[in-house]
């Protein structure tokens, strides 16, 4: 048996598919991948993960690859997971850690989904490719396509952050930019299609890139002793790591291999500059409005509509979270309190989750003995536009003021 999938099934309606050809959106919505749980648990343990090769390819059983050699790899995960004790102690916690995929392969843990993405692409036969992409999720698919072969197409708005749009090209892809947003971009992949024979990469447009992104779930499982943690804070564009981490939790649940009394409260942060996910939370409703004039300086989170809303808020709710919005002029702040306090490099999507944090405690929503993890999502150096400076200049034709670098207490 080279996998453990069953079949596809519509989130939206539960309509089932077959898994070993090409699929997309159901109705306008995605599709989940379902496995034979029962046969998964009989085929992989605990010490079968455990003597892996520490990728994200260790839970193979568990995802859609299952034990086919086929895979496209740059050798991501597994991401370490840093306790933060200096921050937390600024924040009144007594355990903060930080998830920090910022030292996957392509800088973000956009290498998981694309990774997947690209792999399964490659084995359902298909050799062209596009993707819409606000920031990392361009050049990462770009670095698998390369890898694995297939032609490649990147359509991003002309502000995404500069790196993002010279790594797309570095990497072999055709890369255009875009004087709109994400989703205008995507509407130009539709409009594309038929004439261009290209498979739609979108967020969610297909059902495998949540399976690359659950694996921070399959990991921050194991790197908890098979516990979880009581509060995970996770920056929300199109939201496909927080719906994959549920997923997995739930997977790993149902075959009773979590020690956990209880799951997880999710808590999707996001910008006030762009916030649908958070506006629908708080309304009560299942489905968001697009955000208009959507602006942030965190790329990752200008999603002004995402297709997976539905699955993000079901999830938040289900866990008993959080959906809240932070003020975009302070996360270039909270980004550096971050970095300087742990060294970490925090990108400013994850900064935004410091602010959130704070938020959280200051209302007691978060107890100080309650284990949080945060989630970085990228690397800090991707992200040169929102970089504030405090650099001293020393002129070596004049005499050094060394009372300008600095207290010697």
């Amino acid at each position: 048996m080279p996998h453990f999938v069953t079949h596809l099934e519509s989130a939206i309606d539960g309509t089932q598919f077959p898994s070993d050809s090409v699929q997309t959106l159901h109705a306008g919505r995605p599709l989940w991948v379902r496995y034979d749980l029962d046969a998964v648990k009989t085929n992989m343990t605990k010490s079968d993960v455990f003597s892996r090769k520490p990728t994200m390819w260790r839970y193979r059983e568990l995802l859609p690859i299952g034990t086919d050699p086929i895979e496209v790899s740059l050798g991501e995960g597994m991401s370490p997971l840093l306790s933060c004790p200096e921050l937390g102690k600024q924040l009144g916690l007594a355990q903060l850690s930080i998830k920090d995929e910022s030292q996957l392969p392509t800088g973000s843990f956009k290498s998981r989904g694309l990774s997947m993405a690209i792999t399964m692409a490659k084995k359902l036969g298909i050799n062209r490719v596009a993707i819409p992409t606000a920031g990392n999720a361009g050049g990462a698919m770009a670095a698998y396509a390369a890898r694995a072969g297939l032609e490649s197409f990147v359509f991003m708005p002309e502000d995404t952050p500069v790196v993002n749009q010279y790594e797309a090209d570095f990497f072999g892809a055709k890369t255009f930019r875009v004087n709109g947003l994400i989703n205008d971009c995507g509407k130009l992949i539709r409009e594309g299609a038929t004439e261009m024979n290209w498979f739609d990469l979108s967020t969610l447009k297909e059902p495998y890139r949540i399976e690359g992104k659950k694996t921070m779930g399959l990991e921050l499982a194991e790197q908890f002793g098979w516990k979880l943690p009581d509060v995970i804070l996770y920056p929300t564009g199109g939201g496909t790591g927080l719906i994959g981490m549920w997923k997995a939790f739930n997977e790993l649940r149902k075959m009773g291999w979590l020690d956990s009394a209880t799951m997880p409260r999710m808590v999707s942060v996001q910008s006030d500059g762009c916030s649908p996910i958070s506006d629908a939370f708080d309304r009560g409703e299942r489905f968001a409005q697009p955000h208009v004039n959507a602006v942030t300086k965190a790329s990752g989170l200008r999603v002004p509509v995402a297709v997976g809303d539905f699955m993000i808020l079901d999830a938040i709710r289900e866990s008993n979270g959080r959906a809240l919005s932070v003020d975009e002029t302070r996360i270039s702040d909270w980004t550096r309190q971050a970095c300087s306090k742990e060294g970490i490099s925090l990108c400013p999507e994850a900064g935004a989750c410091v602010g959130a944090l704070q938020q959280l405690r200051e209302e007691k929503w978060i107890d100080e003995n309650e284990n949080v993890v945060i989630f970085n999502t990228g690397a800090l150096q991707k992200y040169v536009e929102v970089m504030t400076s405090n650099l001293i200049t020393i002129d070596l034709d004049r005499p050094v003021d060394w009372s300008r670098l600095g207290s010697t207490d």
